[in-house]
């Protein structure tokens, strides 16, 4: 019989030594303070439903109403920590260390290779000849003047075109003569809403794709790796560049890199008054779009589930971690062939509440899917699609094309992260239980081999 080794005895210990941090960093203060500490976990608690229900209110009330519940949302999380502080000062103190020593270790722990997320495989290629690059001078406040990427990008040889930012410019329709013309890439230096109308025709005509993270908030870039703080870095990919093969995601007909939102948030974006005056615009519309005084009634089937009237709906081209902090807003890859689904459904601020201090609250759906479709009780639905405002007609299917998109990135990106496994403490604890080696367990098709002969004629 052939022996089958469990995990490495380091990472079940790591495991163990994660439960029994995390174990000790909410038993400290209970211990130590007694009575009195208990009472005030109770009442920090008390505290925090408290300041989630305060939030809700102050975004679905207006006028006096509003501002008083904005105060409690500010001001009883600060009592909470001043009468922590007091009272349990030392315990507050070695609580958070023994949370960094129960993540750090269950991370360890949890790096084998079941833990551990696959990269994303990079493919060697020449450069182009004849590349392709449209600018947005006014993308991320001016950055294409900046760093100086007209020069830089013309110095590598490629055809730069810079859009007028006096005028409607086809964007797509620049990209298709582009190719037309001979281009061999195509490029784009601006904001996720135009990357995603050029990354369609790349991937339409097969052609690698070079992402320039001249955006404001450059999403997309963010989760391919590239430097966001130097633009300019992500030109070097012309010379000195690997291929990614990344999914793209549609509503309808139109691409998305990013993701496509319906509900509140698209509503929101399809003010005029949001682009200059993004607070005040959020904080007039918010109260009826929350309340379902104004705005559709939302469905979306995904996947065998239907959710039914959520208040916002978030469509993602590949899905975002939500279930660990250290990666929110972050897709852990760019190539799973999957939508990330999510939904918020809250109509009251004990939901609210629970929405924000339960592990997992009835509110939030998230389900992943390869397609979705969104329906609502009118003709046309407001949708945000990488932050562009649009109107589309009902129903709205959304789907992800997987590895259409062949993205040419810079062969050094310092802004790749180590990927990290997810904090799983069910997994953590059933690792911890595992005892040395598991014996006598034999490999399917495994056929063990004969013993060697002994006997002597």
């Amino acid at each position: 019989m052939s022996t089958e080794t469990g995990p490495p005895a380091g990472e079940r210990w790591a495991a163990r030594a994660s439960l029994a941090a995390a174990a000790l960093a909410v038993a400290v203060p209970l211990v130590f303070g007694g009575v009195r500490g208990f009472l005030l976990l109770l009442a920090a608690l008390a505290g925090m439903a408290v300041a989630a229900a305060a939030l809700w209110w102050t975004l679905t009330r207006r006028g006096p109403a509003r501002w008083i519940a904005g105060l409690l949302a500010v001001a009883v999380p600060i009592a909470v920590i001043v009468v922590l502080a007091v009272t349990l000062l030392w315990t507050l103190l070695l609580s958070p260390v023994l949370w960094i020593l129960a993540v750090w270790s269950g991370r360890y722990a949890l790096r084998s290779a079941r833990g551990r997320v696959r990269p994303m495989k990079e493919h060697r290629t020449p450069p182009p000849r004849r590349p392709f690059v449209l600018m947005n001078p006014r993308s991320g406040g001016g950055k294409v003047a900046r760093f100086g990427l007209v020069e830089k990008a013309e110095r590598l040889g490629a055809r730069v075109v810079l859009l007028d930012p006096e005028r409607h410019q086809d964007v797509t329709e620049l990209a298709r003569q582009a190719v037309a013309d001979g281009a061999d890439l195509l490029g784009v230096a601006g904001g996720d809403g135009t990357q995603a109308l050029v990354a369609a025709v790349a991937a339409e005509h097969g052609l690698p794709f070079l992402v320039v993270s001249a955006g404001t908030r450059n999403h997309f870039a963010m989760d391919l790796g590239l430097d966001r703080d130097d633009p300019s870095t992500c030109l070097d990919a012309l010379t000195n560049g690997v291929e990614l093969r990344v999914d793209l995601g549609f509503a309808g007909e139109h691409p998305f890199v990013n993701n496509a939102s319906f509900g509140a948030y698209a509503a929101v974006v399809q003010d005029p008054a949001y682009r200059d005056d993004k607070i005040g615009t959020i904080l007039q519309l918010l109260p009826d779009l929350l309340t379902r005084q104004r705005g559709p009634q939302l469905t979306a089937r995904a996947a065998g589930t239907t959710l039914e009237a959520p208040q916002a709906l978030l469509v993602s081209n590949n899905p975002y971690r939500t279930n660990d902090p250290a990666g929110l807003g972050r897709r852990e890859r760019l190539d799973s062939g999957l939508l990330g689904i999510l939904g918020v459904k809250v109509d009251s601020a004990v939901e609210a509440a629970a929405l924000l201090l339960s592990p997992d609250p009835q509110g939030l759906s998230v389900l992943t899917a390869r397609d979705v479709v969104v329906g609502g009780d009118c003709e046309e639905l407001e949708v945000g699609i990488d932050g562009e405002a649009m109107i589309l007609p009902t129903p709205v299917r959304c789907r992800v094309e997987p590895g259409v998109l062949r993205v040419r990135v810079p062969r050094k990106r310092p802004g790749v992260p180590a990927v990290q496994p997810t904090l799983d403490f069910r997994r953590l604890l059933a690792l911890a239980m595992l005892v040395g080696r598991t014996a006598g367990v034999r490999r399917p098709g495994h056929r063990p081999k004969p013993e060697p002969r002994t006997d002597k004629p």
